[in-house]
């Protein structure tokens, strides 16, 4: 098993990201710490991961709350005994499909300034104690790219700009005390968009036409990539993004 042993806190664990990326965590070894606001959709993930035999702990948290985040770090870490594995994949509140033009400001901003705070939040509490053991990755989602012509997304390129400079800065600083920081980059994984979404269909059609594989990732593939990003395969991996876009995104 790739995590065995390690300790993996998943912020936004109950979403459709977070349950792949735990389920998998999970099956390599790790025991996973759901965190969110909401607890059924982290019970319903932890039930899931517990039935296929792995170990999952749940709690209420709130994500963009410094002293909730810092509470529960230090409370995963001292009955876990550390903190190994970080990911934050909480929602950003987002509007989409509206041209930015005539979107709000409170629209426009709210993204940026989500994203921003719960990856500065949630990075500085699980690396403080991972700068104690000496070890640690934080992992995060979403990545950069120039938005595809016709595409409405309001802040979110926006945000995922900004999660990138913010996770070179922590790559920097991290490095020297052996704690990793990776971005998975996606360029969208048509599973998380509801059934019931006006345009559904065209929406995944855009997604999948505008990579190089013609397809698109899936949920699966996401936790895969995670895992590895996570694990000693990856050791030499920093300050880097994992492109996982299917060609939609040419490095």
């Amino acid at each position: 098993m790739l995590l065995e042993g390690r300790n993996a806190v998943v912020y936004g664990g109950g979403g459709a990201i977070g349950g792949a990326v735990a389920r998998a965590f999970a099956r390599e070894g790790a025991r996973v710490h759901l965190a969110g606001r909401t607890l059924e959709p982290l019970e319903r993930v932890a039930e899931q991961v517990r039935g296929a035999g792995g170990v999952a702990e749940v709690a209420q948290v709130d994500a963009l709350d410094e002293r909730a985040v810092d509470a529960h770090a230090d409370a995963v870490a001292t009955a876990a005994g550390g903190i190994d594995i970080c990911m934050n994949v909480i929602s950003h509140g987002d509007v989409q499909g509206t041209p930015l033009v005539e979107l709000s400001l409170a629209d426009f901003e709210r993204p940026v300034v989500t994203a921003v705070r719960t990856m500065f939040v949630t990075s500085r509490a699980v690396a403080r104690h991972m700068i104690r053991q000496g070890s640690g990755v934080i992992l995060v989602f979403g990545g950069s790219g120039d938005p595809p012509p016709g595409y409405h997304l309001g802040g979110l390129q926006v945000a995922f700009e900004a999660m990138e400079a913010l996770r070179r800065n922590l790559a920097s600083e991290l490095g020297p005390s052996g704690i990793r920081v990776v971005t998975l980059q996606t360029g969208g994984v048509p599973e998380t968009i509801p059934q019931d979404a006006d345009g559904m269909e065209t929406i995944v059609d855009g997604i999948v036409e505008g990579t190089m594989l013609k397809r698109a990732a899936t949920l699966e593939d996401v936790g895969n990539v995670a895992v590895f990003a996570a694990s000693d395969w990856a050791r030499t991996m920093t300050a880097t993004a994992l492109n996982i876009t299917c060609g939609s995104v040419v490095d």
